[in-house]
C-alpha cells in the first residue's frame, strides 16, 4: 500500500541520496529508521522508497538491510532486472561491506583478525536474538567476520568490521564474543555510558558498500560518519586514520 508522504518526507528521504543513476539509489540511513517492516508505526526507509515511485506505481526495492539503529549504506534498485542482478551478486557474496564501530572497554585482543564463530536465533517474548552457537546445533549458521582496530585508548577503540556472512546481528554477537561489545548495544551488553557521558545510540555504522554494478563495473559508495558517533569519537581521543 502506497502510504500517505508529506512534502517533509519527500525533502527528508531525497535528503539521504548518496548516489542514484538509472538502475540504482543508494542512501545514508540514519540510525532510528527502520528498513522496513518495523512494529513502530512510523514510516519506514521501505514506506519512503515511494517518493521514487514510477507512474506504474513501481517504487525502488531494497536490495538488503540494516539494523534501525545502525546509520550508512544501504543500497535500492530502480528497476526489476537491476534488483535481479544485484539480489544474485548478494547471495553469490559478491557484495564487499565495511562498517565502524565503537567497542568498549578498549580495543579487542588480538586487535585484528577473523571471528569465525556460527550464530543461531533466540525467540524471547516477541524479541529475535543470536547468539554464539557449537557448529553442530541443528540451528547453528556459518558466521565469519573480518576486523581490524584503527584507534584505540584505554576506555574504547574504533574497529574496523567486514562480514563475510550476512547473519542477523553478526557484527553485534561476534563483537561481543569478544568481549568488547558495541558502544550502545543494550540488547548485547554494550557500554551505555563512556568517559562520564551517555552513549546516544547503537555506535555502528555502514561506511562503504562496493559491488558488481548492473550495468557493469564495480560501484563503491562511502557515507560520511554521522555527526554523533564523530563526536564520540572525538570525546575519547579517538580518530579516523588519515588515507594514506
Amino acid at each position: 500500500m502506497n502510504p500517505a508522504l508529506t512534502p517533509e518526507d519527500t525533502a527528508f528521504i531525497r535528503s539521504l541520496v548518496l548516489f542514484e543513476d538509472a538502475s540504482i539509489i543508494a542512501f545514508n540511513k540514519p540510525s532510528g529508521l527502520s528498513s522496513q517492516g518495523g512494529r513502530i508505526k512510523a514510516h519506514t526507509l521501505d514506506d519512503l522508497l515511494f517518493a521514487f515511485a514510477r507512474s506504474s506505481g513501481n517504487r525502488p526495492r531494497l536490495i538488503h538491510r540494516l539494523d534501525r539503529d545502525t546509520s550508512g549504506v544501504i543500497l535500492t534498485a530502480r528497476t526489476k532486472p537491476a534488483a535481479g542482478f544485484l539480489g544474485k551478486a548478494m547471495m553469490g557474496r559478491r557484495f564487499r561491506k565495511t562498517y565502524l564501530a565503537l567497542v568498549a572497554p578498549g580495543a579487542p585482543e588480538p586487535a585484528g583478525g577473523v571471528i569465525e564463530a556460527p550464530l543461531r536465533r533466540e525467540e524471547i517474548g516477541r524479541e529475535s536474538y543470536m547468539k554464539v552457537s557449537a557448529a553442530d546445533h541443528p540451528d547453528a549458521e556459518s558466521a565469519v567476520t573480518r576486523y581490524r582496530t584503527l584507534a584505540r585508548s584505554p576506555v574504547a577503540a574504533l574497529v574496523e568490521c567486514q562480514p563475510q556472512t550476512g547473519r542477523m546481528h553478526q557484527l553485534r554477537v561476534h563483537l561481543a564474543s569478544l568481549g568488547r561489545p558495541i558502544a550502545g548495544d543494550a540488547r548485547y551488553g554494550g557500554a551505555l555510558m563512556l568517559a562520564g557521558a551517555p552513549v546516544p545510540r547503537l555506535m555502528l555504522h555502514a561506511a562503504r558498500l562496493s559491488f558488481p554494478h548492473p550495468d557493469g563495473g564495480t560501484t563503491t559508495i562511502e557515507a560520511p560518519l554521522p555527526a554523533d558517533m564523530a563526536a564520540m569519537l572525538a570525546s575519547l581521543g579517538l580518530a579516523l586514520p588519515t588515507p594514506a
